[in-house]
């Protein structure tokens, strides 16, 4: 019942704001064309120049995805920082709305990437060199971890185990390509390319003959069975069926990638359960409960119990972790947490926003360059630290494609954006630590361990103690290394209502004549 008056308010707003910006397929306007309430022009009217506008929609999850609705919340420290860093000093931020991996990328999903390296680019073996995950982060000098070595990343028993040894770059490619595979699959599935164009792509078809989003944006011409749907509401001035597809069409996915170091503890608090709202079904708004501290990602309460019925969860081990030195899974007979190194990414109860193993497991690559002073330093909305500004190159022949098919990139030159009041250079990654408006020099790289290339991973992992899964613990590895204890999973950008699709974007209030006179 809610949904149907919410959906109808939002309707109507529709309609008095956005006009004929709507297309007649919503079945609120009449037949007649569209028309532009700032021109006059019809819409999709080839006497009219054919400007086709899509009715309003929003990005969709994609697969594997959940919706995380945003918010304000406290990011950092929730305990005492026994380890002494001092680098998560608790500050409030604010989260847009996003989505998220329900799980952990598993092995089989990984190998499902490799599979599509070796066959697109069977005569590449650099390519295959850089992509392979590193399975020898299982060795230890006095450990017999020989077996991990050789089976743990292809042997079926490990298939939804969560895959490791993947550096932070290497999470970064598989996010591009996964991008890739989603859209291709779109494209397809409309007519958009054609049915062979996959083989072709499979058998050796290389960087010309792969499929990418962005190549496929900025020059559709590079990409290789290209097709013209028969039957199509998408045309071009002549009336004609379109070849391509455009972004304002709203058919291509938003793209994934690693998802911040904000983002990610948010998810991983799940705070919309403390909070009842729409998004929970409840009859009221929310009430912006903001008193809660939780450590761990399963906590309902501050106490960090899941359930208080006796005889339920109390006593259980809700995550992955090492216990104590030399206790990673219990005693024979009654092991705690029924797992010697990782587990399947289903594993565990998840949190309130239905996210699988956010503390344990593996710890998870999030986007951010690690600097120990940043959460106190950035942005209070959306806020990253790892902002390096490209465009795209353009050669004397137009857009290039690299070794992987990708568009080529190049930085933008402070020269380009000095007059800009936003931003006056392309590389801020130092911004504020380390440059010439913070006035600091830290030598990064120089007289630390911490260098442009230090990646946060967040989460703790089955070979951590307690302390560590925390989600506002935070850590740093070199983005080309990697270790048999961190993993990540993908997130993915969302634009639309902060409720999701369906709901009201702003507050929206009924129309009531106000009257003008004063009561007597």
């Amino acid at each position: 019942m809610h949904m149907q008056k919410t959906t109808s308010v939002r309707n109507l707003f529709l309609i008095l704001v956005l006009g004929s910006f709507t297309m007649s397929s919503c079945g609120i306007f009449s037949k007649k064309k569209a028309k532009s309430s700032v021109t006059g022009w019809s819409y999709d009217d080839k006497n009219m120049g054919n400007f086709h506008v899509t009715k309003v929609k929003y990005p969709k999850a994609g697969p594997g995805l959940v919706f995380i609705q945003g918010g304000s919340f406290v990011m950092g420290a929730k305990e005492e920082d026994v380890m002494g860093d001092w680098n998560n000093i608790p500050r409030r931020i604010t989260i847009p709305s996003f989505f998220i991996d329900e799980t952990e990328v598993a092995n089989v999903h990984y190998r499902e990437y490799l599979y599509w390296l070796e066959n697109t680019f069977s005569n590449d073996t650099a390519i295959m060199a850089k992509c392979l995950p590193d399975t020898l982060v299982w060795r230890e000098e006095l450990a017999y971890n020989e077996p991990y070595v050789e089976y743990y990343f292809r042997y079926p028993s490990y298939n939804f185990y969560p895959v490791v040894g993947v550096s932070w770059q290497q999470a970064h490619d598989f996010c591009i390509w996964r991008t890739d595979r989603v859209n291709e699959l779109s494209l397809l599935q409309k007519g958009y390319l054609k049915k062979d164009a996959v083989k072709k792509e499979m058998k050796g078809g290389g960087a010309d003959g792969s499929f990418n989003t962005e190549t496929y944006l900025m020059n559709p011409d590079l990409i290789q069975g290209k097709s013209k749907p028969k039957k199509s509401t998408l045309q071009d001035v002549n009336g004609k069926p379109r070849s391509t597809i455009r972004l304002e069409d709203g058919i291509l996915n938003m793209g994934y990638r690693l998802p911040t170091e904000a983002e990610w503890e948010y998810a991983a608090y799940g705070l919309l359960d403390q909070n009842p709202s729409p998004r929970t079904k409840e009859s009221k708004s929310g009430e912006e409960v903001r008193s809660n501290q939780q450590i761990f990602s399963w906590s309902k309460n501050v106490n960090g119990l899941r359930d208080n019925r006796v005889g339920s969860w109390q006593g259980k081990m809700l995550a992955n972790f090492k216990r104590t030195s030399g206790d990673n899974m219990g005693v024979a007979g009654g092991l705690n947490d029924r797992a010697a190194i990782t587990a399947p990414v289903y594993s565990f109860y998840p949190n309130a926003f239905g996210l699988y193993n956010m503390s344990g497991n593996v710890s998870e690559w999030v986007a951010d360059v690690y600097r120990p002073m940043t959460p106190s330093d950035g942005q209070d909305f959306n806020y990253f630290r790892g902002n390096n500004f490209q465009k795209y190159y353009k050669g004397s022949n137009g857009y290039e494609r690299d070794s992987m098919g990708r568009l080529k990139k190049t930085d933008i030159s402070d020269e380009e954006v000095k007059n800009r009041t936003n931003y006056q250079r392309n590389n801020v990654i130092n911004y504020l630590d380390g440059d010439s408006l913070s006035g600091a020099s830290y030598g990064y790289g120089i007289t630390s361990l911490i260098n442009d290339k230090s990646r946060v991973f967040k989460g703790g992992s089955w070979n951590d103690r307690a302390y560590w899964l925390s989600p506002g613990s935070r850590r740093y590895l070199q983005e080309d290394q990697a270790s048999s204890t961190i993993g990540f999973r993908c997130a993915q950008t969302y634009l639309g209502p902060p409720e999701g699709p369906g709901f009201m974007d702003g507050n929206i209030f009924t129309t009531r004549k106000q009257s003008s006179k004063k009561k007597k």
